[in-house]
C-alpha cells in the first residue's frame, strides 16, 4: 500500500535508505514465482515451461525465478501460496516482488539474458492460456479469505492453514515501524490467542517473532515481499512444522481437576519429601481411572482406562505417590487390585480373570519398550500385545488364549490401568519406528517432569476423611445387581451436556484434518498418534467428571474443555518426541543431535548463535562429516548458518531456524 512512482517520494527514500532493495507493486500484473530447482513443476511440459520464459523473467538470489505477465482485465485473481504448484507462488493485486538489481546477503538480483523487464506494463505479454485456466479453477474453488473488521468476535478467527502466515506479517508490521523483539512476542501471543482457532503452539509464536525481529526495520518490506522464512508461509510446511514443534512443558493448568483428583494431589504434595506435581498428578488420575473402570462409560461406551506414563530422573519421588495410591486402595479394600510388573503376557491375563480391574504401578515401561525393540524375547512381545487387546476390549469381551490343562474363559469388560514412571533418557532410547507404529506409544499419556522439586519435612498424616469416603464409594458401587454385577457390569451410562458434545466433536475434527494431513506425508507415527487422540479426549473428559462429582458425574463444558486442551498439549509433545529422538539411520540421528544441541543453546543465550567451536567441543566429528550434516539441515531449512569475518580466522555460527 506505500507503493508510489512519485520521483520526490521516491528520490527521499533512496537518501534515506541508499543500499534498500527495489519492491515493485503488481497491482494489474501477475507474477509466477517459482522457487529454486529441485523444483519438478512443468519438468514435464517443457513447452509450458518455455511459454513463462517468453514473458520478462528474472533470477532471485535464491536460483528461484519471477515471470512477469500483464493480468487479464477480466479476471480477479488472489494471490497464492502453494496452491498453483508446491513452491510456485503467484502475485497480483496486492502483492509486491523484488527486482533487480537489488541485492540481499546471499547475492542479487538478475534478469535473464534476453528475458529483461524493458517494456510498460500494458504491453507486458499476457498469461499463456493453460495457466488461466488453471488460476481460474483455482479462484473458483478458493474460499473467502478471513477479514478482519468490526463486528462480531468471528469475524476476527484466524483458522488452521492461514494461523503462520497471518501472524508473521502482524509481526511484519510491527518491525516495520520499530518495535522490538518483546514488544512483538507479546502481540502476536494475544492475537494467537484470541484469534487464532486452534491457537499455535506457544514456542511456534515464539519462533516467528524471533525470526521477523531478525530483519531490521527498513528491511522487512522486501523481507515480507520475498518471504525470506518461507517456512511461515507455506501452508503445507506450516502444518508439519506446527505438527513437530515443541509445545514445551505441561501447563501448569491442565495438572489440576476438581474434586477426588484434586483432592489427592493436594495430599500427595503435602506429606511428599520431594513433592513433584507432574508425579502427583499422574498417579492421582490413574487412580480415578481405575476406582471407575467397568462402573461408567459415555455415551459412546467409551471407558475410562488408562495407560499413563510420567518421566522423572532418579531421585525425583517416583515412588512416593505409588505409596499413597497403595494407602487409599488399601483402605478401600481394594489392595489385591494393585500389580506391580509384567511377568508375561499369560500372566496379566490371569491376573484380569481373577481381578477384571486393576491398577498396575511400574517402573519397567522403558525395559519393556527396550526388549520389544531388541526382538529377542517373545515374552516381551507377548506382554505388549495383551496390553494393546486390554485397552480396546474395555467395552467388550476379552478371549483369553487357550493353554493346556485350562478351559476356554473370557474377560467381560476388562478395566487395565497403567501408572508407569520411567527414567527420561532410557525412555527416549527406547523409542524407535517400531515402536512409533505399533500402537502401544500411541495410547500411552506421556508426562514429563522439569526438575526435581524442593525438598521438604516429610509429614505423616492420615488420609483425609474425604479422600477415603469417596474412595469407599466407588469400591462399592454396583450398578446393577445380584450375581452378575462383578461378572458381567452394566455400567452407569454418563451423560453429556450439548456444550461439551459440540467441543469433543470439533476436537475430533481437528483431530481428524491432522491425521489427514499426517497421511498425505506418509507419517506414520502421526497417523498412529492422532487416530488416538478423540478416544483418549473423551476418556479423559470421562474421568473430570467422575472426580468433580462422583455421586451424578455429568460430562460438561469444563470437562470437554479441559480434556480437549490436555489431549491437543499432549499429542503435539508427543509428535516433537518423536520427530527429536526417532532416528531413520546414524546420519539421521547425528543431525538430529545437532538440532537438539543448537535448542538446547538457544534456551540459554536467546537469539545469540552458537560458535562452531562450541558445537564442535560437544560434537567431536570430523570436518567433512559436520559439512555433510550443516548441509543436510540447511537443505532441510530446520538451521541457518553464517560465516562472520573477523580480524583472524572468520566465525562460523549455527542458530536454529
Amino acid at each position: 500500500k506505500d507503493a508510489t512512482d512519485d520521483p520526490q517520494q521516491i528520490e527521499q527514500w533512496w537518501s534515506r535508505h541508499p543500499r534498500a532493495a527495489i519492491g515493485l507493486a503488481t497491482a494489474g500484473l501477475l507474477v509466477v514465482d517459482v522457487d529454486a530447482p529441485p523444483n519438478p513443476w512443468l519438468s514435464d511440459a517443457p513447452e509450458a515451461a518455455l511459454e513463462l520464459i517468453a514473458a520478462p523473467t528474472s533470477r532471485t538470489p535464491g536460483g528461484g525465478h519471477h515471470h512477469l505477465f500483464r493480468r487479464p482485465p477480466d479476471k480477479l485473481w488472489n494471490c497464492t501460496v502453494g496452491q498453483l504448484a508446491p513452491h510456485v507462488d503467484t502475485r497480483t493485486d496486492g502483492g509486491y516482488i523484488v527486482v533487480p538489481p537489488s541485492q540481499r546477503p546471499d547475492g542479487s538480483y538478475r534478469w535473464l539474458e534476453g528475458c529483461e523487464l524493458d517494456v510498460a506494463p500494458d504491453r507486458l505479454p499476457l498469461p499463456p492460456a493453460w495457466l488461466i485456466e488453471r488460476l481460474d479453477a483455482l479462484a473458483a474453488r478458493a474460499p473467502r479469505t478471513p477479514t478482519v473488521a468490526s463486528g462480531t468476535p468471528t469475524a476476527n478467527v484466524i483458522p488452521s492453514g492461514h494461523r503462520n502466515a497471518t501472524l508473521a506479517r502482524l509481526a511484519g508490521a510491527m518491525r516495520r515501524v520499530g518495535m522490538g523483539p518483546g514488544e512483538i512476542v507479546a502481540a502476536l501471543r494475544q492475537t494467537n490467542a484470541e484469534r487464532c482457532v486452534p491457537p499455535l503452539p506457544p514456542a511456534e509464536v515464539e519462533r516467528i517473532a524471533r525470526n521477523v525481529a531478525r530483519y531490521e526495520p527498513d528491511q522487512i518490506a522486501v523481507a515480507m515481499v520475498e518471504n525470506h522464512w518461507e517456512q511461515l508461509y507455506d501452508e503445507e510446511r506450516s502444518e508439519e512444522t506446527e505438527s513437530c514443534a515443541d509445545p514445551g512443558p505441561i501447563p501448569h493448568d491442565l495438572l489440576r481437576i476438581p474434586g477426588f483428583v484434586g483432592e489427592v494431589i493436594d495430599y500427595t504434595l503435602a506429606t511428599a519429601p520431594y513433592p513433584e506435581p507432574v508425579l502427583a498428578f499422574g498417579a492421582a488420575l490413574a487412580l480415578q481411572a481405575f476406582l471407575a473402570g467397568r462402573k461408567v462409560r459415555d455415551e459412546a461406551d467409551n471407558r475410562p482406562n488408562l495407560y499413563l506414563l510420567c518421566l522423572a530422573n532418579s531421585g525425583a519421588g517416583k515412588d512416593y505417590p505409588r505409596k499413597v495410591n497403595q494407602k487409599i486402595l488399601a483402605h478401600a479394600g481394594l489392595a489385591d487390585c494393585l500389580g506391580d510388573s509384567f511377568a508375561s503376557g499369560e500372566g496379566l491375563e490371569d491376573r484380569l480373570f481373577a481381578r477384571p480391574a486393576m491398577l498396575f504401578q511400574t517402573d519397567e515401561i522403558d525395559g519393556l519398550m527396550t526388549k520389544i525393540n531388541q526382538a529377542k524375547d517373545a515374552r516381551h512381545e507377548g506382554i505388549m500385545h495383551v496390553l494393546l487387546k486390554m485397552y480396546s476390549s474395555s467395552n467388550s469381551i476379552y478371549p483369553m488364549r487357550v493353554k493346556a490343562g485350562r478351559e476356554y474363559g473370557v474377560i467381560d469388560q476388562p478395566s487395565l490401568c497403567v501408572f508407569g514412571t520411567a527414567i527420561p533418557k532410557h525412555f527416549y532410547d527406547a523409542l524407535s519406528q517400531k515402536m512409533l507404529t505399533n500402537g502401544l506409544f500411541a495410547r500411552l499419556l506421556v508426562l514429563e517432569t522439569v526438575r526435581r522439586g524442593t525438598g521438604q519435612d516429610a509429614l505423616v498424616r492420615d488420609l483425609p476423611d474425604a479422600i477415603k469416603r469417596v474412595a469407599r464409594w466407588w469400591a462399592e458401587l454396583r450398578s446393577n445387581g445380584g450375581n452378575l454385577a462383578d461378572s458381567h457390569p452394566e455400567p452407569l451410562a454418563i451423560e453429556q451436556t450439548a456444550g461439551a458434545r459440540s467441543i469433543l466433536r470439533h476436537l475430533r475434527a481437528h483431530a481428524d484434518e491432522q491425521y489427514a494431513l499426517a497421511e498425505s506425508r506418509d507419517d506414520a507415527a502421526g497417523m498412529a498418534i492422532w487416530a488416538q487422540a478423540n478416544e483418549k479426549a473423551r476418556r479423559l473428559a470421562l474421568i473430570y467428571a467422575c472426580s468433580a462429582r462422583h455421586e451424578c458425574p455429568v460430562v460438561d463444558e469444563d470437562a470437554a474443555r479441559w480434556a480437549g486442551a490436555f489431549v491437543d498439549h499432549q499429542t503435539r509433545r508427543m509428535l516433537f518426541m518423536a520427530a527429536d529422538h526417532v532416528s531413520e539411520n546414524d546420519f539421521d540421528a547425528r543431525c538430529k543431535a545437532v538440532v537438539s544441541t543448537l535448542r538446547k543453546w538457544g534456551e540459554q543465550h536467546g537469539d545469540e548463535p552458537m560458535p562452531f567451536w562450541r558445537l564442535n567441543r560437544r560434537h567431536p566429528w570430523s570436518e567433512r562429516e559436520h559439512e555433510e550434516i550443516r548441509t543436510a539441515l540447511l537443505n532441510q531449512r530446520l538451521i541457518q548458518f553464517e560465516v562472520r569475518k573477523t580480524g583472524g580466522t572468520p566465525q562460523r555460527l549455527y542458530r536454529l531456524a
